[in-house]
């Protein structure tokens, strides 16, 4: 059954359907109530002051300040009126916990920071008395300051450095941020000359106009490559088959010269030996010694050799299927010609994905002041922990993450595979609806939202415990034996693989959802048939495909560091070129694998549809092709060769007539620019 109390269809009709159902319902009640508690975390968190807490601060006794508090059972000091007190002062705001990091010094609220270095006592209370600020613990009167023997524990540590409160968060930072030398030598632990990061840092401030242009520059070279990649990637294609092919004889080449040249070393040795000196133990074992290598030798390059055939036999069975990936490649680039938002993708699920992760990074924070106070034992300050049951908040919170960020982006390929199916199996592509992506997007809406939730859960699925276990690695480093290491690898790795392999189905079955508007596991069983029925061509697409995709992702980042050595050029100084090269390489590879990855989905997603097409369709009068011409074209290469070889089999007096029905092409019109 279907959602919606609708039947499923039992029969594929495998083609965009105009009256659509919803599915995966029970999912999306259920991703609906996630999100529902995701956001009953922050109203839980604003409600219990937690975030009141972090965004206006609160003392060591559990006061908030700026606000009248209560008293706190056990805790002296606590419940005082803060009203007028704003801002927070740290007694030593430079004893940082690096591993906790947090600051470890006791905390006040204070009228005003101080915005002079106080040296002295005598200093703090002219502070106090001309200010009304009292930077010492509540219990001592401003004016004792300088005689009371507390002063030491209680009051800050000097000399005061100057300080300005931040503009949301009302605590008091020190203007000079040399005092957090310590945790700045412990971030950045591989700079041991000072000066040194000083440059890299002034490089980079110097050279901010240069980066920001370069950032610009990868960012259309991105675009420009999937606009022009149709025409360069046979081009490509050919270069990597040479490349593997000529890389395999060449080595296999090189291992039996090396065997040749040893054996006869090996033999012009043993007899100078044997005729120079009579046998002996110790000539014996090097004679044995020259024997293991030359086996050694022998054994591998029979394997390259091997290997080499078999790569080679590949090759030649492969080839109609690495055609069929640069016919892909080429209608791929007709699609962002006729679908031009396709390349908006990339933004809007970044803009989607920071949004959420700056929501829940601000929740955490809330989470990490929310709770019931408890005292420290070690510092005798009063936090705020959350306990009992509800310390379980922080783990739905993380899998929130997770399962939201992976939601996001199984909308993005669901998105661009409702769109590229939308092209495909229109056939005259100058009817095609007016923004096919914004179209795509309302069906998802509309119909789809279950299935993407219920993918992207199966993918939080796993990814969480691979998670805990490279925790656990990271925990124990060091600690382990190489047994437990080995088992902690072995499953990180077996988990990553799995992850990858359902990624790939899950984005098929969303195309499959697309077409037919069946739920998730209906479009993924589909989906893993028709991809199991082309095992050799998804093999030759991925292997040949993902390949290309990486030599463009490296020549746009060659191209973009190349023109940064061009533009940084005037400075001479070559430790000022260094970070922002870096800086502006990382952005040209973000932003190319961003812009790639979506060509790369569509590829699969016209793989998919062309593997359906060939399958119920065969060119005959109501069974006509939706594939472009580029893909007709390749399917009557195939044909043809198909004839030809099966001419060769039949006998002459047997011979008959193969041709097939003629294929009918598309309707006028369908052929793209």
């Amino acid at each position: 059954m279907g959602c919606c109390g609708s039947t499923e269809r039992t029969k594929r009709e495998w083609k965009p359907l105009e009256d659509r159902s919803c599915t995966d319902l029970p999912w999306f009640l259920l991703f609906t109530v996630f999100c529902v508690g995701m956001g009953s975390i922050c109203g839980f968190t604003i409600a219990t002051g937690g975030a009141g807490r972090l965004v206006f601060g609160y003392d060591s006794y559990g006061n908030t300040c700026g606000q009248r508090n209560e008293q706190i059972e056990g805790v002296r000091l606590s419940g005082l009126d803060q009203t007028d007190k704003k801002y927070v002062f740290f007694l030593d705001p430079c004893n940082i916990d690096i591993v906790q990091r947090k600051i470890k010094s006791m905390a006040l609220c204070v009228s005003l920071c101080p915005d002079e270095e106080l040296k002295t006592y005598q200093d703090l209370k002219r502070f106090a008395m001309h200010n009304g600020s009292e930077l010492c613990s509540y219990e001592l009167a401003g004016h004792k300051y300088p005689s009371l023997p507390e002063r030491f524990d209680k009051c800050p540590k000097l000399p005061v450095p100057p300080s300005k409160s931040l503009p949301v968060f009302n605590r008091c930072t020190p203007v000079d941020i040399s005092c957090y030398a310590k945790f700045a030598e412990a971030v950045v632990t591989f700079v041991s000359d000072n000066s040194v990061l000083h440059r890299l840092i002034g490089g980079v401030i110097a050279s901010k106009e240069i980066i920001v242009g370069l950032c610009l520059l990868a960012l259309v070279l991105s675009m420009i490559l999937m606009l022009i990649i149709r025409y360069i990637s046979a081009v490509l294609v050919w270069i990597l088959t040479a490349m593997v092919v000529l890389g395999s004889l060449a080595g296999t080449s090189i291992l039996w010269w090396l065997y040749i040249d040893h054996r006869l070393t090996a033999n012009k040795t043993l007899s100078k030996e044997t005729a120079e000196t009579t046998e002996t133990k110790d000539a014996e074992e090097e004679a044995e010694m020259t024997r293991d290598n030359a086996q050694a030798l022998l054994v591998y390059a029979i394997a390259a050799t091997v290997f080499t055939v078999i790569l080679l036999l590949l090759m030649l069975f492969m080839r109609k299927r690495v055609a069929l990936t640069i016919a892909l490649f080429h209608v791929a680039g007709k699609v962002f010609i006729h679908l031009p938002l396709l390349t908006l993708q990339p933004f809007c699920t970044f803009l989607a994905l920071l949004l959420f992760w700056m929501y829940w990074g601000l929740v955490l924070l809330f989470l990490g002041t929310t709770g019931n106070p408890v005292q420290n034992e070690e510092t005798g300050l009063t936090e705020f922990r959350l306990t009992g049951p509800l310390q379980y908040m922080t783990w739905y919170h993380a899998v929130g993450l997770i399962w939201i960020s992976e939601f996001i982006l199984a909308c993005q390929q669901m998105t661009v595979a409702g769109a590229v199916v939308t092209y495909y199996y229109t056939r005259d592509k100058t009817r095609l609806p007016v923004t096919p992506i914004l179209s795509s997007v309302l069906r998802l809406m509309r119909y789809h939202l279950g299935t993407v939730a219920k993918g992207s859960f199966i993918i939080t699925l796993v990814k969480i415990p691979r998670l805990m276990l490279m925790y656990v690695h990271n925990q124990l480093k060091g600690k382990e034996n190489a047994f437990a290491r080995c088992m902690l690898k072995t499953c990180i790795c077996c988990l990553w693989c799995l992850e990858k392999c359902l990624n790939y189905l899950n984005q098929n079955a969303y195309a499959a959802t697309a077409i037919n508007s069946t739920s998730f596991c209906t479009s993924a069983r589909d989906a893993f048939v028709i991809l199991v029925e082309n095992a050799l061509r998804v093999a030759a697409i991925n292997a040949v495909g993902d390949f290309v995709l990486f030599l463009g992702k490296i020549l746009i980042v060659t191209s973009t560091a190349f023109a940064g050595v061009l533009l940084l050029n005037y400075q001479r100084d070559y430790a000022e070129w260094v970070l922002p090269l870096i800086i502006v390489c990382l952005f040209a590879f973000l932003v190319a694998h961003c812009f790639l990855s979506i060509f790369e989905i569509v590829v699969d997603v016209l793989f998919l549809c062309f593997a359906i097409d060939t399958k119920y369709n065969d060119g005959t009068p109501g069974k006509e092709f939706y594939m472009d011409k580029a893909l007709m074209e390749f399917v009557e290469n195939s044909r043809k060769l198909e004839r030809v070889v099966e001419r060769g089999r039949s006998r002459p007096t047997e011979a008959v007539s193969v041709e097939g029905p003629e294929m009918k092409p598309m309707a006028p019109g369908t052929s793209s620019a």
